[in-house]
C-alpha cells in the first residue's frame, strides 16, 4: 500500500474517531439517554411540569435513573432519584400485594366472602353483602358508580378508615354486580381494613414492614407526614393560566390503602426489580411468584383506549391493582396514580423483562402518559409514533371541547345565565342538609349571598351563584385545589313548594369529586 493511501486511511479514521468517542449507547432500542432527556424536556414544556423522575429497569438492573427539574416551582432544589413523590393509586398494587401475602400464608383465599373475615362489612343490598368476595374489592366491577364515596377520602376529608367502611351500607349501586367496570377507591380502603382485621396490625405497618422494607425500597413510606423544610420531597402543583402553582399538602387519614404511599424513584425501581424477579429481592422472597401471576391476570374487561390502533392493542382488562393489555404484540402491565397534585405511572413489559417508572409533580396525566407510552413503545422497538405530539393534541382537543361546552350551556352561558336573587328569596334555601354516607352540608346567608360548606372537611366551602329554576353553581373557595370541581346545586321542592332536598353534579368531569351520588335531604331551616 502506498504511503499516500496509508495517510488517507489514517486521516479517515481520525475523522471518524470523534464520532465513535461521542456516540451514545442506546438505553432502549432506538433511544439514547440524550433522546430521553429531550423527550422529558419537551414533555415538561408542553404540560408545564416542574419536576420529573424517570427510571428504567431491564434484566434485573437499573439501566436509566434520572431526575429533571425542580421539586417546587420557583425554588432551586432539584429532583433526583431520592426525591419523594406521592404515587397515588399505584398504592393499590401494594394493598393487593399485602393481601397476596395473607393468601400465601393461608389466612384467607381470594374467593372468600368478605364478611367471613370482616363481620362489620355491609352493603346496601343484603344479597351483595353475602356474595361479595375478596377480589370484588379490587377489580372495579362491583356495581358502584365511578369514584363512588371519594368525598369521604379526598377534598380535605376528616373521615377515618373505620367510618368509611361503616358507611359502605349507604352507598348507592348504579350498575349491575360484576357487569361494568367503574373505578373505585372506597373498596380499596375496605381492602386495607381487611388486611388489618386479618393481620392484627395497621395497614401502614404491614405494608411498610412486609413490602417496602423487605424489598429495600429507599425513601418510601406508608405514613407520610406534613412536609418539613429541607426534605427531599416533591410539592404538587396545579395550573393557573398555564403556570404551575404549588399546592399545599393535605392530610388524608382514610385514603392510604387506595393511594397513600410516598416513594422515591430509587424505591420504585426496587419495587419493579422485585416484581420482575418473580417476588425475590436481595436473595429472599417478598411475594410469591404465583400470587404475582394472579394479580397480573385479567379479571374485569375494559374498553380500549383511543390510541389502541397505534399500539396494536386488542384487549384491555383490570387485574388486582393492575391494568393489563396487549401492546405491539406483547403483554403490558401498568398503573397510574394521582394524588396531592402529583401523577405517577408504572409500566411493565414482562416478556422484555423491562419495567418503567415515571413520577411527576403536576396534576396532568398527559405528561406521564407521554413518557410511559413512548418509553414502553421504544422497549418494544417502536419509535414511529410521536407520543408527545399525540398527547399534546389530545390535551388541546379536550380543552377546546370543554370551552365549547362551557360556552354552550355552562354556568353563565345563554342557556344558563346567572341571575340576581333578592336577599329575601335567598333565605328559603338556607339550612342543614344531610346525606347518609357523606353527612351534613350547611347553607348559610351573609351580606355577600349564600354559602355552601361540607361537614367533616377542612374548609371545603364555596359561594353559591344563582341560575334559573332553583339551580345554583357552587364556586369553591380554594381555586388552586378545588377550582376544577365547581358543582351544580339543584334544589328540589316538596308538594307544598318548600325546599326539601338537593342533588348535585360536577360542572366538569372529575369523578373523584363524586357529588352526583349525594342525596342531601333538608333536616333543619
Amino acid at each position: 500500500m502506498s504511503d499516500a493511501r496509508i495517510l488517507s486511511r489514517l486521516a479517515g479514521l481520525l475523522c471518524l474517531a470523534p464520532t465513535l468517542a461521542w456516540a451514545q449507547p442506546q438505553v432502549l432500542p432506538g433511544m439514547t439517554g440524550s433522546d430521553i432527556d429531550t423527550l422529558v424536556s419537551g414533555t415538561q414544556a408542553a404540560f408545564n411540569v416542574p419536576g420529573v423522575a424517570v427510571g428504567i429497569v431491564k434484566d434485573g438492573k437499573v439501566i436509566f435513573s434520572r431526575g429533571y427539574g425542580h421539586r417546587r416551582a420557583g425554588e432551586s432544589a432539584i429532583v433526583d432519584e431520592m426525591t419523594r413523590f406521592a404515587i397515588g393509586s399505584n398504592t393499590k398494587a401494594f394493598t393487593t400485594a399485602a393481601l397476596s401475602i395473607l393468601v400465601h400464608q393461608n389466612k384467607l383465599q381470594w374467593s372468600d366472602p368478605v364478611w367471613q373475615h370482616m363481620p362489620e362489612f355491609a352493603l346496601s343490598d343484603p344479597y351483595l353483602t353475602r356474595a361479595f368476595i375478596v377480589t370484588d374489592l379490587l377489580t372495579h366491577h362491583s356495581g358502584m358508580g365511578q369514584g363512588a364515596g371519594d368525598l369521604m377520602l379526598f377534598s380535605r376529608s376528616r373521615f377515618t378508615r373505620s367510618e368509611v367502611v361503616n358507611r359502605l351500607q349507604y352507598m348507592p349501586f348504579t350498575g349491575g354486580f360484576r357487569e361494568k367496570y367503574a373505578y373505585n377507591n372506597l373498596l380499596y380502603v375496605t381492602a386495607g381494613k381487611l388486611v388489618e382485621d386479618i393481620s392484627h396490625v395497621s395497614w401502614e405497618h404491614f405494608v411498610q414492614h412486609n413490602i417496602l422494607d423487605a424489598a429495600g425500597m429507599k425513601a418510601c413510606t406508608t405514613s407520610p407526614a406534613k412536609p418539613k423544610s429541607g426534605e427531599n420531597r416533591a410539592t404538587g402543583h396545579s395550573l393557573d393560566n398555564g403556570k404551575a402553582v404549588p399546592v399545599a399538602w393535605e392530610f388524608l387519614p382514610a385514603v392510604a390503602p387506595a393511594g397513600g404511599i410516598e416513594c422515591s424513584l430509587s424505591g420504585m425501581e426496587s419495587w419493579v426489580q422485585m416484581l420482575l424477579a418473580h417476588g425475590v429481592s436481595n436473595g429472599h422472597s417478598v411475594l410469591a411468584a404465583d400470587q404475582i401471576d394472579e394479580m397480573w391476570a385479567p379479571h374485569a374487561l375494559l374498553p380500549l383506549a383511543d390510541s389502541a390502533h397505534l399500539t396494536n392493542t386488542h384487549f384491555r382488562a383490570y387485574g388486582l391493582g393492575w391494568f393489563t393489555e396487549d401492546f405491539y404484540g406483547a403483554r403490558r402491565v401498568w398503573h397510574t396514580g394521582t394524588i396531592q397534585n402529583m401523577v405517577s405511572y408504572v409500566s411493565f413489559l414482562p416478556e422484555k423483562n423491562v419495567g418503567i417508572v415515571i413520577l411527576t409533580n403536576q396534576d396532568d396525566h398527559h405528561a406521564t402518559y407521554t413518557l410511559a407510552t413512548a418509553l414502553s413503545a421504544a422497549a418494544m422497538g417502536h419509535n414511529e409514533t410521536d407520543w408527545l405530539a399525540y398527547f399534546r393534541k389530545e390535551a388541546q382537543d379536550n380543552q377546546k371541547a370543554a370551552a365549547a361546552r362551557d360556552k354552550a350551556d355552562g354556568p353563565g352561558s345563554k342557556a344558563r345565565p346567572f341571575i340576581a336573587l333578592p336577599a329575601s328569596e335567598m333565605t328559603e334555601y338556607t339550612g342543614t342538609y344531610h346525606d347518609r354516607w357523606r353527612g351534613d352540608a350547611v347553607i348559610t346567608q351573609d351580606s355577600k349571598g349564600l354559602r355552601f360548606v361540607f361537614g367533616q372537611a377542612d374548609d371545603l366551602g364555596g359561594t353559591l351563584r344563582a341560575l334559573p329554576h332553583d339551580l345554583f353553581v357552587v364556586q369553591w373557595d380554594n381555586r388552586s385545589r378545588d377550582g376544577g370541581d365547581d358543582s351544580y346545586v339543584q334544589f328540589h321542592r316538596d308538594m307544598s313548594g318548600h325546599i326539601a332536598s338537593i342533588s348535585m353534579a360536577v360542572v366538569t368531569s372529575d369523578f373523584s369529586f363524586d357529588v352526583q351520588d349525594l342525596n342531601l335531604k333538608r333536616v333543619s331551616h
